[in-house]
């Protein structure tokens, strides 16, 4: 009772986040999971996180609708014909965001917004207008900055246009991605992507060879954070556990590995499968939506999603180091423990099969979870603490061995210096470096830039001070991006000169 009236009271929230919160408040009311006693146990410690989720699942975590069936045969529940011009086009997909849920209740997943746009530029000037409002739309009305977008590998006039009007407009809303694969993609285009993710922290970079790899197909999207899906299916759920907190358990190095380690993860892989099963056997969403009855998603098509924070914390917790040169990051030892537990977790993942997950061979997929407001001393999946970054070259190669284990998301943030606004050319250099070792996801922005990258979403520096004097502000990431910076120094990473 107490936590409602404190919602109902809160003047720094807009009453859409009041809503979504006072929601959350009733959902948390109910008992409806099978749980077991040692599985009660590891999230009552903190080793096993629900990450806000609720406690009865009634729509998947995240979900990616295949747009392009919009566009071609329009939509029964929603009366929309296909488009036959770009502002038909984008009104139609304004209309069916808005009948997207999510864990946020905003859609996570715009689609590859260049590749649906294109067909229907004719008049470069018409089209960058109607873009314009678009974009502006979508930053007003969706105002939750998982709310992702893909453009890429192609360099189209849509895709250019999109990168000019998120120059123009300095918004959070929407997250961006470029598929990149410098085969495919031409220079003056990714110079372009570099330049703007300069001024306007997007889009991050994907691998799309690596992807495409991984997925066995180009139909997969970059969603949310940077979360990998096969387009028409989705994430179920996420579900993390806190690595250094199964360090803080063990008795040592042989005790975590072989005993703490494999414990947690398989009772972890259990209890993503139970809130599995109630949604999909006992929630409506699967049974009743439209994006299910009219095949804009394939129930076949979702996967859990596990996911793992603070290596970082939990290496340096089992050597006991103080000392910079013995931590993760900077020592082949630390470095070399912290790979072989994240191969420790991929080979359980990977061996458990789902009864409920129809792809990926019936597995649950890794995710290097990218943190949570209330995080305290906790980095960020795999990534090295923020304030003990090592120069760039050793930054990139101490974590590309990871990224091939997390293809439903992994990657790494880096701040460059102003100047290289003036050669974005070098920003692209690195990425191709990156890339070629190994690296999945990179993302860059500039230390003068407003909009930020906090963990692996996007807020502006100005609304979190509005924030934190008391202010609302649209953006409902913004709330987190306040405490990122209090409790996990988001906004202090080392610049790049």
């Amino acid at each position: 009772m107490e936590q409602v009236l404190n919602i109902i009271k809160n003047k720094s929230l807009t009453y859409s986040q009041q809503v979504l919160q006072l929601a959350g408040q009733a959902e948390s009311t109910l008992s409806v999971l099978n749980i077991d006693d040692d599985t009660k146990s590891l999230l009552d410690e903190g080793v096993i996180c629900t990450m806000y989720e609720g406690n009865a699942p009634y729509r998947p975590r995240y979900i990616i609708p295949d747009y392009e069936k919009l566009m071609k045969k329009g939509c029964k529940f929603l009366e929309l014909d296909p488009p036959s011009d770009i502002w038909e086009a984008t009104n139609n997909l304004l209309i069916f965001y808005k009948h997207v849920p999510s864990i946020t209740s905003y859609p996570v997943y715009l689609g590859n917004i260049d590749e649906l746009l294109e067909p229907f530029i004719e008049d470069e000037k018409e089209a960058y207008r109607a873009i314009k409002l678009f974009i502006k739309h979508i930053d007003r009305t969706l105002t939750d900055s998982f709310v992702h977008a893909n453009i890429g590998p192609k360099d189209t006039t849509a895709g250019r246009i999109v990168l000019s009007v998120m120059q123009e407009l300095q918004c959070a809303v929407p997250n961006l991605t470029v598929k990149y694969d410098e085969g495919i993609t031409s220079k003056q285009f990714i110079e372009l992507c570099a330049s703007t993710a300069l001024t306007t922290a997007k889009p991050s970079f994907a691998n799309h060879k690596m992807y495409r790899e991984d997925f066995k197909s180009e139909n997969y999207a970059v969603a949310s954070c940077y979360n990998g899906f096969l387009i028409g299916g989705g994430g179920y759920t996420l579900i993390r556990l806190l690595l250094q907190n199964v360090a803080y358990q063990s008795v040592s190095i042989e005790d975590f590995m072989e005993n703490k380690l494999p414990f947690a993860v398989e009772k972890m892989l259990k209890y993503i499968d139970e809130r599995v099963r109630f949604l999909v056997k006992e929630a409506a969403f699967f049974n009743t939506n439209f994006l299910v009855l009219e095949g804009f998603i394939n129930k076949e098509l979702f996967t859990g999603m596990f996911g793992v924070v603070g290596l970082a914390e939990a290496i340096n917790h089992l050597l006991q180091a103080t000392e910079k040169s013995d931590r993760y990051g900077y020592s082949k030892l630390a470095n070399d423990l912290g790979l072989k537990t994240i191969e420790k977790v991929n080979k359980i993942v990977t061996s458990y099969k789902s009864k409920y997950v129809g792809c990926f061979e019936g597995q649950h997929l890794l995710h290097a979870q990218v943190g949570i407001d209330t995080d305290l001393g906790v980095s960020p999946g795999c990534r090295i603490p923020v304030g003990e970054e090592p120069d760039l070259f050793n930054h990139i190669m101490q974590s590309a061995p990871y990224h091939k284990y997390f293809f439903n998301g992994i990657g790494d943030i880096f701040v460059f210096e102003d100047t290289y606004k003036e050669q974005p050319e070098a920003i692209v250099n690195v990425i191709d470096g990156a890339f070629k070792t190994g690296i999945r996801y990179f993302s860059a922005y500039s230390d003068s830039s407003d909009v930020v990258r906090v963990t692996g979403y996007l807020a502006k520096r100005s609304e979190v001070e509005k924030l934190e004097r008391g202010e609302a502000v649209k953006n409902n990431a913004t709330v987190f991006a306040m405490n990122a910076k209090r409790d996990s120094k988001a906004f202090d990473r080392k610049v790049r000169d």
